[in-house]
């Protein structure tokens, strides 16, 4: 079973930045999008964002122009860089890879989630 590690988490001032990564142990199959997610205290899960295997991005509103998500292919690797963080920001962050095995059989892998508390 593939792993999703996580990490890049932490306790930033409001202002400050982070840079999440997500590393799976190994990859099989096709990767078709790299996403991350958070959950705050009382609140549903909500996708921040995503990038599709082509490069393709797509952002919640609320962290447009403030947040990046990028891929490394050679590694399969993806980031989250955080900047000007706010206090709304404070979840728990879990990254997310789906893809497909082989023709019919898809992947969904999850990672266990790193804290993001901004706060002054």
């Amino acid at each position: 079973q593939v792993q999703l590690v996580e990490s890049g988490g932490g306790l930033v001032q409001p202002g400050g930045s982070l840079r999440l990564s997500c590393v799976p142990s190994r990859t099989a199959g096709v990767i078709n999008a790299m996403v991350w997610y958070r959950q705050a205290p009382g609140n549903q899960r909500e996708l921040v964002a995503e990038i599709t295997s082509g490069g393709s991005t797509n952002y919640a509103d609320s962290v447009k122009g403030r947040f990046t998500i990028s891929r490394d292919n050679a590694e399969n690797t993806v980031y989250l860089q955080m900047n000007s963080l706010k206090p709304e920001d404070t979840a728990v962050y879990y990254c997310n890879v789906r893809g497909v095995l082989r023709p019919g059989v898809p992947i969904n892998y999850w990672g266990r989630g790193t804290q993001v508390t901004v706060s002054s």
